[in-house]
């Protein structure tokens, strides 16, 4: 069974970069550092992957490979987001934080459960900060059927 998220790995520019967000920014503890310089299968690399803990001891983490070509673009919310929960004090006091800075910021933004804001780290993914406002508990056979009226109903693009 799993337990829950350990971690969610992304790939970055720059750790240091990626570092003053998460960390200084954000708030997330720096908790490991891992260089890796060979694979298990024996190829040489030159890798730094990352580690940033959250309050329920998961992590989010980063590579930063300067050797290999990643194409990092600014991420539409709908394509890719990193969503973490925080309380309201939190939510409030980042938004005005990135104001202060000059960041980009959305929100507050009322999804109908949570309510959110919404950054750019240096990589170009967007980072939601969320306040759970109503439990998803019992919605499970609510979600199954909306998702094959989803499946029934969608028009694809024409090609």
């Amino acid at each position: 069974m799993i337990q829950g998220l350990h971690h969610a790995a992304y790939r970055c520019r720059d750790s240091a970069e990626t570092r003053a967000f998460y960390e200084d920014f954000l708030g997330l503890q720096l908790a490991h550092v891992l260089p890796i310089h060979q694979t298990k299968t024996g190829r040489d690399v030159t890798v730094l992957h990352t580690f940033y803990r959250m309050g329920d001891g998961s992590f989010i983490a980063f590579f930063e490979d300067p050797t290999r070509a990643f194409d990092f673009k600014a991420q539409h919310d709908f394509d890719l987001h990193i969503a973490l929960e925080v309380d309201e004090a939190t939510l409030i006091a980042q938004q005005q934080k990135a104001l202060d800075l000059g960041m980009e910021v959305r929100g507050i933004s009322d999804h109908g459960f949570i309510h959110s804001v919404y950054f750019r780290d240096p990589n170009g993914y967007v980072v939601e900060l969320t306040v759970v406002d109503k439990s998803l508990d019992g919605k499970e056979e609510q979600a199954k059927e909306l998702l094959k009226q989803w499946q029934v109903n969608k028009t694809l693009p024409k090609h």
